[in-house]
């Protein structure tokens, strides 16, 4: 009996606990695999904390005497230390980082950012890192901790500016460029063109050219739209684009001009073309555009739920019962997004 006595709470601890941890986990982390790998870290610290919890109760209801349970606690004690001494510097700092990013909510999924040397459009917002999709359509992660010590722009959804930077010989005068170069705005699709005058160097003028996306989504092709529509308008309209000083590296005529000819055989624009330009950013992007629509789609479906609760709230009889059945549609529709998201991540 003394011995029973001794190894009861143990027992009742041990059994007590592992009971706990299976609930918990089949609750939190089993029940709910649709859920994202930044949606599960909260649930699996909660089942961390629980594990932790279970360890100093252990350790308290061990049959043995005061300062070998105290030992016994310090040790453990000093092993969580250690852990979180080694790993926190990093793991505390990026986790934090991501804290303000959601606080402070400088960028959101789909939206285009330059950190530095890294450009491209934010596919994934986690706690310890951000993910974004460059050009090349290859995925960076990149620390929170990074994005919130260095500056970050961000091209804002309203609209962006494209602009293209050329040189242009003295022997042109600038309002003819200028003329140009503002047709050239136009022909690239953007609004509200502006040219400035940006350096008056040894051998040339540069200028610059600008104009306004509203449709961020085209960056990349309207700025390979710019440049064709810049090199089309300055062409057409007899002006070179080339340095003087090219003279003296190769001597030519006086009266010479280099100027690409337009082929003959080139057809104009059709609308495969044109949708050939849209699908540029559809391949370069493919992942942040549809994380951009997932959480679209997920706002505008949670929206949806807390607008029928509330009018359920509100409700009586038939009304309330075809509100009941709405919600459990808007639940549904939640949960389908939630799943289509981690399918698509699982075959990545």
């Amino acid at each position: 009996m003394e011995i029973l006595a001794l190894w009861l709470p143990l027992v009742i601890t041990l059994s007590f606990g592992t009971v706990m941890i299976i609930a918990v986990r089949w609750i939190l982390l089993r029940r709910a695999q649709e859920l994202t790998s930044e949606q599960r870290l909260p649930r699996q610290m909660v089942v961390f904390v629980i594990i932790l919890v279970l360890l100093i109760a252990v350790a308290l209801t061990l049959p043995v005497s005061e300062s070998s349970r105290n030992q016994l606690l310090a040790l453990i004690g000093v092993l969580v230390s250690g852990v979180l001494a080694f790993s926190s510097t990093t793991i505390v700092a990026n986790l934090m980082s991501g804290l303000v990013i959601r606080f402070n909510k400088p960028f959101k999924t789909g939206d285009f950012i330059r950190c530095n040397d890294y450009f491209g459009r934010v596919s994934e917002k986690g706690l310890l890192d951000t993910e974004i999709q460059t050009e090349q359509r290859d995925l960076i992660h990149i620390a929170n901790s990074y994005l919130v010590n260095n500056p970050v722009s961000v091209i804002r959804s309203s609209g962006t500016l494209i602009t293209a930077n050329i040189s242009i010989g003295y022997d042109v005068h600038h309002t003819s460029v200028t003329e140009a170069l503002t047709k050239a705005v136009l022909e690239a699709g953007l609004e509200e063109g502006y040219v400035q005058v940006s350096e008056l160097g040894d051998f040339s003028v540069s200028y610059r050219v600008a104009g306004l996306l509203k449709e961020v989504k085209s960056v990349l092709t309207a700025r390979s739209n710019l440049h064709k529509a810049i090199l089309d308008t300055l062409h057409n309209s007899d002006i070179e684009i080339m340095s003087p000083n090219f003279i003296a590296q190769r001597p030519t005529e006086a009266t010479q001009k280099f100027i690409a000819k337009v082929p003959t055989n080139v057809p104009s624009k059709t609308r495969a073309s044109v949708e050939d330009d849209d699908a540029q950013e559809a391949i370069a992007f493919d992942k942040a555009e549809l994380a951009a629509q997932h959480e679209e789609s997920l706002r505008d479906a949670k929206a949806k739920v807390e607008s029928v609760r509330q009018q359920i709230s509100e409700a009586k009889g038939a009304d309330k019962t075809a509100l009941e059945k709405e919600l459990e549609g808007a639940l549904s529709q939640v949960d389908n997004i939630l799943k289509l998201e981690q399918q698509t991540k699982e075959t990545e």
